[in-house]
Order: structure tokens, then sequence, then C-alpha cells
């Protein structure tokens, strides 16, 4: 493999050089609570009963949890963070986390949203300001049993129900508004990857918006995909070929994935072989695989390499090299979660390359099942926790902070 000499992600000074002291001593109790899985495996019942009876916790909730890993309620209350990853030339991409909409009325509030990201997005640009994606998830703007049944059509060609055809109906007219939305205001716009069942109407409508509207050397769609799903090259062979016979771009995230569990258990209930990888190094293998086939094919393709894993960031890093491309190719991105992996973050686009920072917002309540994935991530990736933790004290013992930490 190539070497990148300057690239380094031990330099905690850059890491962590947006937090001022007091916001990295929180970090540090943050992630210390977050190592114990007992608390993180009974914080999330306990919370949601608590609110239930009205106690006043979203307080604790709002100066804590959710004030590490989100910008705010509101796109307004995001902006101070927006300007902060600026100053370091880290990217934001505003994302609406509210989930679990069920109907028409926050369907359609939800569309509406993600169009003011889209606005807000665009104004930011002409401001100079960098917010170079926004995102959204379908099952957002409709119901899991519309994507469900579209998706049947779509593996077995059964047609959707007629009961359903309107509601799906509006579910694709919503996407399509905020795709077009996007491409007038010239903002990228991620559509993520939901669970197997769903994914294949998504897939179908993410094409049809790349067909549309990544159009004269412009990606302005870019769909997810998850490499730990098995088959995964294959599937972007096939989309490579009918963007090249259409004559469209294509755009990429590349994720590890985020269904694992769900994934598996719901196979093995109906009998059916597991979609998703047999171990984690052969996901790592193919999330690898794929971005080295996307910096292959970079005449059609742009992407952006959602990870949190220093040797994948390394291998994209080290790839670039070997084909002589410049580290601020606008065709080729790094992301992470706000709160998570700044070591990647910030010493990526401290070397130069284009760096964005998902920022989720959204009431403090509503954001709850965000928070509580990011405290199980922390748990459940193997070493993640500890890793933020030793880098933390690193920082901390640098800046000569609270005495010796462990």
């Amino acid at each position: 493999m190539a070497q990148n000499p300057s690239l380094s992600f031990d330099n905690t000074e850059i890491a962590f050089r947006s937090l001022s002291d007091a916001e990295l001593l929180r970090a540090y109790t943050l992630f210390r609570m977050i190592g114990f899985r007992g608390l993180v495996k009974i914080g999330p019942r306990i919370l949601t009963t608590a609110m239930r009876w009205h106690l006043p916790v979203s307080g604790i909730v709002k100066h804590t949890v959710f004030k590490h890993f989100c910008g705010g309620e509101s796109i307004e209350d995001s902006r101070p963070m927006v300007d902060r990853l600026g100053r370091f030339n880290v990217g934001t991409i505003l994302d609406y986390s509210v989930e679990g909409g069920r109907t028409e009325r926050e369907f359609e509030a939800a569309a509406k949203e993600v169009m003011r990201t889209v606005d807000a997005a665009g104004e930011a640009a002409a401001a100079g300001k960098n917010v170079p994606f926004t995102v959204f998830k379908v099952s957002a703007l409709g119901s899991h049993r519309v994507l469900e049944f579209a998706s049947l059509g779509v593996a077995d060609g059964q047609p959707v129900p007629p009961r359903l055809k309107a509601d799906y109906a509006r579910v694709h007219e919503r996407v399509q508004k905020i795709c077009q939305l996007a491409s007038e205001r010239k903002v990228r716009v991620f559509i993520d990857a939901e669970e197997t069942w769903i994914q294949g109407a998504i897939d179908c409508m993410a094409e049809e918006m790349m067909a549309k509207f990544n159009r004269e050397g412009k990606t302005i769609v870019y769909n997810t995909v998850q490499l730990y799903r098995t088959g995964r090259i294959q599937v972007m062979d096939e989309q490579l070929k009918r963007a090249r016979d259409g004559g469209f771009n294509i755009g990429f995230k590349l994720v590890r994935g985020a269904y694992m569990e769900k994934e598996r258990a719901r196979a093995i209930k109906a009998g059916l072989p597991s979609p998703i990888q047999p171990e984690k190094s052969a996901t790592d293998a193919q999330f690898d695989r794929a971005a080295a086939w996307c910096l292959d094919h970079l005449d059609v393709v742009s992407f952006c390499a959602g990870t949190h894993n220093e040797a994948s960031c390394l291998a994209i890093a080290d790839g670039m090299a070997r084909r002589g491309l410049a580290r601020n190719d606008l065709r080729i991105w790094f992301s992470q979660l706000l709160g998570m992996s700044d070591h990647l973050s910030f010493n990526l686009a401290a070397a130069g390359f284009n760096v964005a920072k998902y920022v989720p917002y959204g009431p403090v309540r509503a954001t709850l099942p965000y928070l509580f994935r990011r405290a199980e991530e922390n748990t459940s990736v193997s070493g993640q926790a500890g890793r933020e933790l030793l880098l933390l004290t690193k920082e901390i013992r640098r800046r000569g902070l609270g005495g010796r930490r462990s």
C-alpha cells in the first residue's frame, strides 16, 4: 500500500482544536459513561419512561448527550456549529433527525423540513460557508408498509396494491420535489439506506432521480450503499452500466451499515439466507473494494466515504495518491458523525481532503432514537468508545487539564 506520510490520525491538538476545555472534559465524561454497556442498555428505557411521566430530564439530556451529538433543535440553532466546523475546513451535512412519522401530515411536514435544509445549504454556499450536502430518509416521507409493498414489486414483480398506490405516489412526489430543489440550489443530497425489505423501492427512486438530475457533469443525488450487505459490488457494476448507457452520473455514499441485528433476526425468523456479511472482516474488505471501485470510475462516479474506520480512510487517501488525484478533488469526500471520530475529520481536513460532519438537529424528545443509536454504536463497534477515550485523555493531558486521567 502507498503511504501518506503527512496524514496521521494521532494529532489530538488538531483533532480537538474546535473544543473548549470545558467541552473536552464533557466529552471525556460522556464517553466514560458510554463505555458502560449496562448503562447504555437500560438508559434508553429509563429516559423514555421518565419523559412519559413528564419528569424533568429533558434539560439533562439537552445539555449532555444531545449537545455533544446534535447541532441544535433547529437549523437556526445549528448555525453556530456550521460556522465552528467551517473555521477548520470541515463541512456540514444538515440532517433533520426526527423519526417515526405515521401520518400523512407528519410525512408532509418532514418533506418540508428537508426542503428547508436544502434552502439553508444553498444560502450557506452563497455566503461562502461550507454546507456541501443535505440528507434524508425516504421512510421519513412515507410509511414502511408502502415502501415494503413497493419493494416487493421491484423484487418479484408484484404490483403495489390499489389502496396503497396513492400513498406511494405521494412518497415519490416528495422525493422528487426535494431532489428538484437540490438541483435548482446546486446542493448535493444523500438518500439514506434503510432496511433491505424497503430498500428496493428506495434504490429505484434514487436511480430515477440520478437519471433526472445528475446530468451535464453534475452529481446532485447520491444513493447510499451499505457494504455489510452481500453482493454490493455487483449491484454497483450494474448501475454503472445503466448510467453509462443513460448518460448520467452516479453519486454513492459508502457506509458499512446500521441494521445488522435487525436484518439477521428477520432472516432467521423468515427462514431466509442472511443478507449480511458473515463477519466484520468481510464487511471491511467489501467497503475498501467499493471505495477503490469508485476511484477507478470517477469519470461517472462521485462518492462520499461515510466511515469511522482509520484503515479505510488511509486506504482511500493512498488510493488517491497512487492515481495522482488531488486531495481536494470534489468527486471524493469523507464524512463522520458530529461528536465522533474528530481525530479523522479534523486531521483529514487539515491535510487538505474534503470532509463533512453529519450535524443532526431536531427537538430533544424527537431525536432520542438517533441519540440512543449513537450510544449503542459506540459500545457495539469494537474499540470505538475506548479509542475516543484514549484520544480525549491524551489531549486533556496535553492541555494540562484535570490532573492525571485514566
